[in-house]
């Protein structure tokens, strides 16, 4: 049992198939690897330009990113703004609100150690989202499982506090805490009430009603760039929601960025 801290691992993001890349020798073109003939268009980009032009062209989806992939990716922005043709198109469709275009890029994350408290919130998203959650009902928590006893998350609040609670140990002896010193305090009577539990023939799917909000968990999760922009709009920091939840957002941001650099604008101006 101990204090544990947030990680985000990117799993898996939107990929073109091979099949879909041996395609484009029909037309003439040698597309090779994750980039676009030399375009520097990402694999996300190229689905993003399919769905786009799709609801405009009277062309075959399949064939959008050959035979428009030059014209879109290999010219220069015409709204006078950075980046490509691509980029302009991109910027149009996020300031007319047609979004439902961006679904078709999706991210997969494993998200570890976080609290059942930024759980609650998280899951509150639910268009566009899937999560598969750690139980609690089958991983025992107990300090004598593999698990070693439940970790847990201390808000920055908490470990920020400059106040102290004294308390009477015995009739002779008093101590200051702080409110981080408090709280991990109590961390460890739950743990200890778990246990007893546990030890009293209560099964685990029971015992873990004694754990707290803040006992940390681990989660894979699924989202979309639309749901991921809209996420990052609300839980943003500024935006009233509470730290943990906030540092999860900005790491999201931090990991689709990495593979799809072009989303930063539509974060930013989120």
């Amino acid at each position: 049992m101990v204090e544990t801290k947030m990680n985000v691992v990117l799993l898996a993001h939107t990929q073109l198939s091979e099949k879909f890349y041996d395609s484009f020798d029909i037309y003439g073109h040698s597309y090779e690897g994750n980039k676009l003939d030399n375009t520097g268009a990402t694999d996300g980009q190229a689905v993003a330009l399919s769905a786009i032009r799709t609801c405009y062209s009277p062309g075959n989806p399949s064939e959008i990113v050959v035979k428009e992939g030059v014209k879109y990716f290999g010219a220069r922005a015409t709204d006078g703004k950075e980046g490509t043709e691509a980029d302009r198109l991109f910027r149009q469709i996020v300031a007319s609100k047609h979004t439902s275009t961006l679904e078709h890029i999706s991210f997969t994350f494993a998200i570890e150690s976080v609290s059942r408290a930024l759980l609650a919130q998280l899951t509150r998203h639910r268009v566009g989202f899937s999560f598969s959650v750690q139980s609690q009902r089958y991983v025992r928590f107990g300090s004598d499982d593999r698990s070693g006893g439940f970790d847990y998350a201390v808000p920055e609040t908490i470990k920020n506090s400059a106040k102290t609670v004294e308390l009477e140990l015995n009739a002779n002896t008093k101590h200051k805490y702080t409110a981080e010193e408090y709280f991990e305090l109590f961390m460890q009577e739950i743990q200890s009430v778990y246990d007893k539990l546990r030890e009293l023939g209560v099964p685990a799917e029971d015992a873990r009603a004694v754990l707290p909000n803040a006992a940390a968990t681990n989660l894979v999760m699924t989202a979309n760039l639309r749901a991921l922009l809209d996420f990052y709009a609300k839980r943003r920091e500024g935006r009233g929601a509470q730290g943990e939840i906030c540092s999860l957002a900005e790491e999201l941001r931090k990991q689709v960025v990495a593979v799809e650099p072009w989303v930063d604008q539509f974060f930013e101006g989120a």
